[in-house]
């Protein structure tokens, strides 16, 4: 192989070329290089105090290399699947997993920077350079740096194992939701969905070369045969799939069954924690995040379903009332929940998401979430056309300010074939200085929105606009970051448990009539969101609040507890600890064949295990938040600037409680969380 793309610097990802078999050379090589850079850096360290210059610097500057070349392989996988590419990022993380575990265990390294803190180097670092220090030291330790040499060889090998289990996990996920499909000749069991529903079913029909109609488990297929399908016993055949993936029920039964991986996953956990003397991997987990203890968490999460379980009881008696009065449905089983949630809403409040998708066209939301962001920030978008890309519908846009780029982000909006389900934010490019060059943030944000059919936009729901702003949020908090070292830059640094704030934040935008102002056009007149359809989504906002904070509690729970309390579990035994869970939190009814854990990939294949309660937690701080913009007025500028100055430019330079109090001027109170979440407790 002659030249080698992902060996080359780019400003962006020159993904044409690249190819699978450039991925192992690419990432053996450096891995090399970068083990002898910090084979030079601890000798030279032997010999003389370190300064930033000579050792910090440096060590960024090989990682960030590696950085560059791993983050289009990691997108890619997600989001271009295939055998060739899937098997290239495999044979990766291993190599992977022994660096990370060889650079956190190397007591030279560690010794380096323990000097550069000791040192006379120190009084001449900024904060946020000392903040890097410290977390430096901070995660030598949670690596295992002190450890008698069998002891790191062993947690060496559970972090190599933990990485290759996770990557096994989101794929049996993925395999499992494209293992299964239904096929229908006609429509004559999809009355009741809407015409938007049905295009896309026949679109999945027809790229398959078939006639008629097809129904997946990707979310824009799932979703609206349980929302609006009247055939009851077609929403629980889907039910039945969607809920059953990648277990040992269901149609696909045991063929791509997590529980093993879980089984180990866990065991290994807990196993590390206590390695590295923790009592449990929950302790290990807050070691990095605001909470201060697993009483703090376990404390706030039965808070909140004190204040919510009994208003989400009465909402649930509520719809059963309506299903079997309304209905005729004696008993609701668990695929009726939503399709009668959403006749009940449309009853009581006379609004649909369905009603709502012809204000929301594609292009107008982005259009429309650009000129909200405009408003806030004083910063502009540009399209680059010319930007190498890795889909069709993937589109690049630069952010600019003062007619200067500060950053740059992917836009990859719909669901598609070897793309994994979900929307999420990941670092393309970090911000950070290196000479006198200034690295440029760029990210990509992803989305499983419906596709657009024929020439007409893909029309999203109410609810798919909220989840691109969510994203946005992640985005903007990575892009304008204003630091200049990549550890503590955009979102690198920043407490798990807060990191939701900007994103939750972004949320609010749009519920306002100032921001759908900006966000609704009608796809064919362009005008805006009628003034009595607007009152009747705010109306409706609050629609089951508490049923659906609940749901996030039951989650949260049976995360923290499951890595809380349980050591060598079975699958038995997380089936047992969720179903307790349930009775204490849970108010819709359960069958004994859902195996929603096997495809929970937030806490199996994600980073949030032991850390799922941070939704809730950054919720508290991002409801606070935004009623400082309540208070002055949405789009204040000067309280969007103070946004942007003492949260988002700051990224984990300061403690997030710091940044939080520099903001709203106190410590956060939980009260416009549960006033903006309808929960009367409040």
């Amino acid at each position: 192989m002659s030249r080698n793309p992902l060996l080359e610097s780019h400003e962006l990802p020159p993904f044409a070329e690249i190819q699978p078999e450039h991925v192992v050379p690419a990432i053996e090589e450096l891995l090399a290089q970068n083990r002898e850079i910090v084979e030079q850096l601890v000798e030279q360290a032997r010999h003389e105090t370190p300064s930033w210059a000579s050792l910090a610097a440096p060590l960024e500057a090989c990682n960030d290399r590696l950085s560059r070349a791993w983050s289009p392989i990691s997108h890619l996988n997600g989001t271009m699947n295939n055998p060739a590419l899937r098997e290239a990022y495999e044979a990766c993380l291993g190599k992977l997993s022994d660096y990370s575990t060889w650079l956190g265990q190397h007591e030279g390294l560690f010794n380096a920077w323990q000097a550069l803190r000791d040192g006379p180097a120190w009084a001449e670092l900024d904060e946020g350079q000392r903040r890097t220090v410290d977390n430096a030291l901070r995660d030598f330790r949670l690596a295992g740096v002190d450890l008698p040499a069998e002891q790191k060889r062993r947690y060496g090998e559970i972090r190599s194992r933990l990485s290759a289990l996770a990557n096994t996990f989101s794929n049996q996920l993925l395999d499992a939701t494209q293992a299964w499909h239904l096929d229908l000749a006609s429509d004559s069991r999809l009355a009741g969905l809407p015409e938007s529903a049905l295009a896309t079913l026949k679109a999945n029909a027809e790229a398959k070369g078939q006639e008629g109609y097809r129904i997946t488990l990707d979310f824009p297929s799932f979703f609206p045969v349980i929302t609006y399908a009247d055939d009851r016993e077609l929403r629980r055949e889907v039910y039945t799939a969607f809920v059953t993936r990648a277990s040992d029920q269901g149609p696909n039964a045991g063929q791509f069954d997590n529980a093993p991986v879980m089984e180990e996953i866990l065991a290994l956990r807990h196993e590390l924690a206590e390695l590295l003397g923790f009592s449990t991997y929950a302790d290990f987990s807050l070691a990095t995040k605001m909470a201060e203890s697993p009483d703090h968490v376990i404390a706030f999460l039965e808070d909140l379903a004190a204040r919510a379980v009994p208003q989400a009881r009465e909402e649930f008696a509520e719809l059963e009332a309506y299903a079997r009065d309304e209905l005729g449905m004696i008993e609701l089983a668990p695929w009726d929940v939503g399709f009668a949630s959403e006749k009940l809403r449309e009853a009581r409040y006379d609004i649909s998401e369905e009603q709502l998708r012809p204000y929301f066209p594609a292009p107008q939301v982005v259009d429309g979430l650009f000129r909200v962001v405009e408003r806030l920030y004083g910063i502009s978008f540009e399209e680059d056309r010319e930007a190498p890309r890795y889909h069709a519908d993937v589109r690049y846009f630069r952010i600019m300010e003062d007619g200067t780029p500060i950053a740059g982000f992917y836009l990859d909006l719909y669901a598609r074939e070897g793309k994994r389900g979900g929307a999420w934010m990941d670092e393309c490019r970090v911000r950070r200085l290196e000479g006198g060059d200034l690295q440029l943030p760029i990210t990509y944000l992803t989305c499983n929105f419906t596709r657009p059919v024929g020439d007409r936009p893909a029309l999203l729901t109410h609810d798919e606009v909220c989840t691109l702003f969510h994203e946005f949020g992640h985005g903007l908090h990575h892009m304008l970051t204003r630091q200049t070292v990549a550890d503590i830059s955009g979102i690198n640094g920043v407490a798990w448990d807060a990191v939701e704030l900007p994103s939750q934040f972004m949320e609010n935008f749009c519920w306002e009539r100032e921001g759908l102002d900006l966000i609704a056009g009608h796809v064919d007149t362009g005008e805006p969101l009628p003034v009595e359809l607007l009152e009747r989504l705010q109306a409706a906002r609050n629609f089951q609040s508490a049923m659906g904070m609940v749901r996030q509690l039951e989650l949260s729970l049976f995360d923290f507890r499951l890595h809380r309390e349980l050591v060598n579990p079975t699958a038995s035994d997380i089936q047992a600890l969720l179903s307790d869970v349930r009775d204490r939190v849970a108010v819709v009814p359960r069958v004994p064949f859902n195996r929603f854990q096997n495809g929970f990939g937030h806490i199996f294949a994600g980073g949030y295990a032991a850390g799922y309660y941070s939704y809730k937690w950054a919720e508290v701080l991002s409801a606070d938040a935004w009623s400082a913009f309540e208070e002055a007025g949405i789009f204040d500028p000067e309280t969007g600037r103070r946004f942007r100055t003492e949260i988002l430019e700051r990224g984990g330079s300061r403690d997030a409680a710091e940044l939080f109090r520099a903001f709203r001027g106190r410590e956060p109170s939980v009260e416009p969380l549960l006033r903006h979440s309808g929960i009367r407790a409040a």
